[in-house]
């Protein structure tokens, strides 16, 4: 990340544990213990009340909390108490291939993990200055673009969300700061699925519902899996979500793709959040941790099938409408074959306005393994389906709004 981004912020179930790479062991080489809370004495305060399990109470509390008191969550930019410095695989990925993905080389990267979640790697911003503009404008102008898949396909004719950018930009552009205005299309965007596409009512993926993955996505997360010890690692679904201040992600585990030992990686750009990583049932208290523009996380062994959630979203750190390693374009010289590709100072324009109140994140991952079929079913056409309320995206006013299944 840049210096100055760097020095202004503050801050799967048991059995796969023994698939965990050497890559995210602790310092000593030894697997962790099973997860415990950052705030124990305030996880058992909250867990011994009845009613709901610890996990949810843990929720909650991060949901409503004033944002002055965060005193028990995680920040990896003052790492501490449960937080261990990781190695990484450093030889896997060539600076070179660093550069053309975005990225700084792997050596110059610092990787932590947390005491009790083996397999969780945890990657502060390791992005090349100017680098995460081209993923945010990707994620907003390119990726929601059929034949990708989106929440408002759910409830809108195929014409009308062939364009969200064009039909978008220069209501954006034009967007003063009262609530009031009405909302832009990419406003309403709330998850866009990639590759093999997520079903939401059967929460399955199936060979016959799937489109080609990015290309540029597939390399960047090439790298990261490989610099974490996953060489071999192969993009083939993601789902980007899309988040307001008002915005959450429910209580889920992602269990549905076929191959578990393979990582979920999750990148985020834009606003903050708090992170909540819990343990194999919702009656284990999680840890919550900070999540900033351009920081990574891995889940993987252990930690894959681990519940997760994402209570809150949050302004940046710096007190800035951006944070400053957004504020600087990609470089003029970037490297042959690159797939960073520079955005004109109009797209940026309104990349950065809709930044200002909103975070984006992409969660990728391999759903099989190598020469692995899906099985055959009968009934399964592939449609996208209205979700379940098991898996949602929450709203402040609008308590279960469309769902996603990844933080």
């Amino acid at each position: 990340m840049s210096k100055s981004c760097r020095e202004r912020r503050p801050a799967a179930r048991t059995a796969l544990a023994a698939a965990m790479s050497p890559a995210v062991r602790g310092r000593d080489g030894e697997r962790e213990g099973r997860p415990r809370p950052a705030r124990p004495e305030m996880a058992a305060a909250l867990t011994r009340e009845g009613g709901e399990d610890a996990f949810r109470r843990l929720f909650r509390f991060y949901r409503q909390r004033d944002a002055s008191d965060l005193r028990g969550v995680v920040d990896f930019s003052a790492p501490g108490g449960q937080v261990f410095r990781s190695q990484l695989s450093i030889s896997s990925v060539s600076d070179q291939d660093a550069y053309r993905a975005g990225l700084q080389p792997v050596s110059l990267w610092k990787a932590y993990g947390l005491r009790g979640y083996p397999g969780f790697i945890f990657i502060p911003n390791p992005f090349l200055p100017g680098c995460q503009r081209h993923w945010v404008k990707q994620c907003l102008k390119l990726y929601p673009e059929k034949p990708n898949v989106c929440n408002l396909d759910l409830h809108m004719a195929p014409e009308k969300t062939t364009d969200l950018w064009g039909q978008s930009k220069e209501q954006l552009r034009r967007k003063g700061s009262s609530k009031w205005e009405p909302r832009s299309l990419l406003e309403k965007l709330r998850w866009v699925t990639l590759g093999y596409h997520y079903n939401w009512e059967t929460k399955k993926y199936s060979a016959n519902h799937h489109t080609p993955f990015p290309s540029d996505l597939a390399f960047l997360s090439e790298q990261v899996a490989a610099a974490c010890g996953f060489r071999g690692f192969q993009a083939q679904a993601g789902i980007l979500n899309y988040y307001h201040f008002d915005s959450s992600l429910g209580i889920h585990v992602d269990e549905s793709e076929l191959d578990h030992s393979r990582p979920l990686l999750s990148f985020s750009f834009g606003q903050s959040s708090i992170f909540l990583l819990g343990g194999l049932k919702r009656e284990e208290a999680p840890t919550a941790m900070f999540m900033h523009s351009g920081d990574i996380m891995v889940m993987s062994g252990f930690s894959r099938l681990l519940y997760h959630a994402v209570p809150r979203i949050l302004p940046n750190p710096e007190g800035t409408a951006l944070p400053s390693c957004l504020d600087q374009a990609p470089s003029s010289d970037l490297p042959v074959g690159s797939v960073i590709e520079h955005s004109s100072d109009e797209d940026w324009q309104v990349c950065a306005k809709y930044l200002q109140s909103s975070r984006i994140n992409m969660t990728i991952r391999q759903v099989l393994a190598e020469g692995q079929k899906f099985p055959e079913e009968s009934g399964t056409n592939g449609k996208v389906q209205t979700p379940s309320e098991d898996s949602y995206h929450e709203n402040s006013k609008a308590k279960r709004h469309k769902p996603n299944t990844v933080s």
